[in-house]
């Protein structure tokens, strides 16, 4: 039997698939711990996961958007999003992480600490304490450490040729330079635990056995990243906090379905909801919206022939939806594709403009500025629905994205790291 200590934060998507590995483990009778903020124990708890709540570092008592750290929806450029990462969690507090990490090691003794791919203090604790340590990431990788790859967050296609791949270095190198203004505040964490100073915020990953991407294969552009990158499948599910569901929506309606999520985080997608809801009311179809828990459904007033709802498991929905209008967030992209339901994406932000530009280059969706008019969306709508070559795409991609979902070996790769492989 092995140990396994999980880390990470409350950034939304990546939690639930970290869960969903330490359940697998569990299950095959490993010994597995999650640590992470506080408002995440009732997720574990419904997984059977133990859990413990940062004591020193950010600790969110709950997902009320007031309390995230970064707050990026905040942010008037790219660069500003970078910066309230770097300070609000992947270097800025990374002494409390090390420190908070560094205790869960000594009190439950793992063979692996597996970190979010932003806890660079959880690393660093792993590292000095001489534990092995894999690098968890439960989305496309979002750093900018990939040579040649489209620049992380710029929703890019991919290089046609050796010009588009040096300009998106270029790009790439800019990106990377933002963040190492968190580089004196890891290294004064990586002092205090005794360890040398880095020349580059990324060198922290260094210290890892595998960086392990917990997405489809198929999904992603570069599909042969070099060691030690590793693709694990998707690890994707209904959220805990979801409730029982029925459509209410009249039997023997004959319309299509059109289904919509745009992130259960919060990222002030109010303005985006409230368009998308009149678009639809615009046309002859009936709707299912989905706000989750950080949105009431009385803000949202909808037509008859649109239910909006908080809690409604997608698992229940997608197999009747003719479409789906999302933001684009790795699971809200990847789990309609498995359902051969086509995609109109409306980004906002973090992954969302990658994803959708792979939703697009297949052909499986559309892709439209979040400040699109409702015109333009029901236009949009209308269009994956009346032509047959989206769903055909999404039906296409989304049977390879499913056979790497039943494929996914987090739990392997983390078993062969803990008896001596990588």
């Amino acid at each position: 039997m092995a140990r396994f200590l999980f880390a990470t934060w409350e950034g939304g998507g990546h939690v639930q698939p970290m869960l969903l590995v330490a359940q697998g483990l569990a299950a095959l009778g490993h010994a597995t711990l999650a640590l992470s903020d506080a408002c995440n124990g009732p997720d574990a708890a419904a997984l059977g996961v133990p859990f413990a709540a940062w004591r020193t570092a950010p600790s969110r008592p709950s997902r009320d958007h007031e309390t995230d750290p970064v707050q990026d929806w905040r942010a008037q450029s790219p660069l500003e999003v970078i910066g309230r990462i770097v300070d609000g969690v992947m270097c800025g507090p990374s002494d409390r992480y090390a420190a908070d990490a560094g205790a869960a090691i000594a009190a439950f003794g793992p063979d692996v600490v597996v970190s979010q791919e932003l806890l660079m203090g959880a690393m660093a604790a792993a590292e000095a304490a001489r534990v092995k340590l894999a690098v968890f990431a439960s989305n496309l990788w979002s750093l900018p450490t990939l040579d040649g790859a489209p620049p992380c967050g710029a929703g890019a296609p991919p290089a046609a040729d050796e010009g588009a791949r040096a300009f998106y270095r270029r790009i790439t190198a800019l990106s990377r330079q933002a963040f190492q203004a968190g580089l004196p505040a890891l290294s004064e964490a990586r002092a205090r635990l005794g360890l040398p100073p880095l020349d580059d915020v990324f060198d922290q990953l260094g210290a890892a056995e595998a960086i392990l991407l917990a997405t489809s294969r198929a999904f992603d552009f570069d599909q042969a990243p070099p060691a030690p990158y590793r693709y694990v499948g998707p690890y994707l599910a209904d959220p805990a906090w979801v409730e029982p569901w029925t459509s209410g929506l009249a039997d023997g309606d004959r319309r299509p379905l059109v289904a919509v999520s745009l992130s259960t985080m919060y990222q002030g997608q109010e303005s985006v909801l409230r368009r998308v809801i009149e678009a639809l009311g615009s046309l002859n179809v009936r709707a299912v919206v989905t706000l989750g828990p950080m949105l009431n459904a009385a803000d949202f007033p909808a037509g008859p022939s649109v239910r909006v709802c908080e809690r409604a498991p997608m698992s229940a929905i997608l197999p009747l939806a003719a479409a789906m209008v999302t933001h684009a967030g790795h699971a809200s992209s990847l789990r309609p594709l498995m359902a051969g339901v086509p995609l109109v994406c409306l980004p906002m932000g973090r992954d969302q403009f990658d994803n959708a530009a792979r939703v697009k280059e297949r052909g499986a969706g559309l892709t439209l500025r979040a400040d699109s008019s409702a015109a333009d969306i029901a236009a949009a709508i209308a269009r994956v629905l009346a032509e047959q070559s989206f769903s055909e795409a999404a039906r296409s991609l989304g049977s390879l994205i499913a056979a790497d979902f039943l494929a996914r070996s987090a739990e392997r790769a983390l078993i062969e790291i803990a008896e001596g492989g990588t």
